[in-house]
């Protein structure tokens, strides 16, 4: 039997537009509310728009989730169009109730379409944004290629069991309101020119050091991540994510440096992602040791 096998997940993935429309991939947006107006990411701004309008507010971004109304939606969508399996990557559900949604959804596909024959491998990426959309492209990129659907399912939760992010961030008004620093932490490091060196495992985020004004950030990051990184076979792997290109630079050069090899990609922070960052953060996503 051919399977006709769809890609889906939600828009904190930050995957670029090109590489969602070269491989195919579904993506339903946040929908992101700022001084008062709602926006649907993907559609209403781009990246760089969005740090702008961040930086310009009054007040701090709010996210609503991806419904499961709108992924039963989807589900009955494929069931009608002749698909056989869905791959269904959402966002880190401890951080966001989009996972339960769609688990919900799965659910009301039975009362929608009864009978239906839609295999739905639903998976937790337990992180954030390219985090585990750059793993999907490459899952989109090895099942157009004709690998088997189990297989794939297995490497990403492999991968997935791996993820660990490295964070700083330059202000830190949006990682108070978000619950991602405490408000003393965030006065204290306002104040006296602190930055936070903040790792992300599994959606639970950890300040692990604080160093003092924005040129001692990098060096700071990527001390943490070289403890921390476990490469199967030997093979250095890692990526940086950013809002700014330029103030992601020095951390690129010394990555480079240091671990003997360019990032495989360097990616920019969409806005379900930036809104709790606020416009100013990078990052270092690398393996470590398997959790799961």
């Amino acid at each position: 039997m051919t399977r006709k096998i769809a890609v889906l997940t939600d828009s904190a993935c930050d995957i670029p537009p090109e590489l969602e429309k070269k491989y195919g991939i579904d993506i339903l947006p946040f929908v992101i509310t700022l001084d008062g107006v709602s926006y649907v990411e993907r559609r209403d701004f781009g990246f760089d728009e969005f740090y702008q309008m961040l930086r310009a507010a009054q007040g701090v971004p709010s996210t609503a989730q991806v419904t499961a109304i709108q992924f039963c939606e989807q589900y009955c969508k494929y069931a009608d169009e002749g698909y056989t399996d869905v791959l269904h990557v959402t966002i880190n559900s401890t951080g966001s109730g989009t996972h339960d949604a769609a688990v919900l959804a799965r659910q009301m596909l039975d009362e929608e379409r009864p009978g239906h024959k839609l295999n739905i491998r639903l998976i937790d990426s337990h992180t954030y944004s390219y985090v585990y959309g750059g793993p999907l492209v490459e899952a989109a990129r090895r099942l157009r290629n004709g690998a088997e659907l189990g297989y794939v399912c297995s490497e990403l939760e492999a991968t997935f069991a791996r993820q660990e992010i490295v964070l700083s961030a330059f202000s830190l008004k949006q990682m108070k309101k978000s619950g991602r620093i405490s408000a003393a932490a965030a006065f204290a490091g306002e104040l006296l020119g602190l930055r936070p060196i903040i790792s992300l495992i599994d959606g639970v985020t950890r300040v692990e050091d604080k160093v003092r004004g924005d040129a001692a950030v990098p060096a700071a990051m990527l001390k943490l991540a070289r403890k921390r990184m476990v490469c199967p076979e030997g093979e250095i792997r890692y990526m940086l994510g950013c809002t700014d290109i330029d103030n992601v630079k020095d951390l690129e050069k010394l990555c480079c440096k240091e671990l003997g090899c360019a990032p495989e990609a360097i990616f920019k922070l969409g806005a379900a992602v930036a809104s709790n960052t606020g416009p100013d953060a990078m990052a270092i996503v690398y393996p470590g040791a398997p959790r799961r």
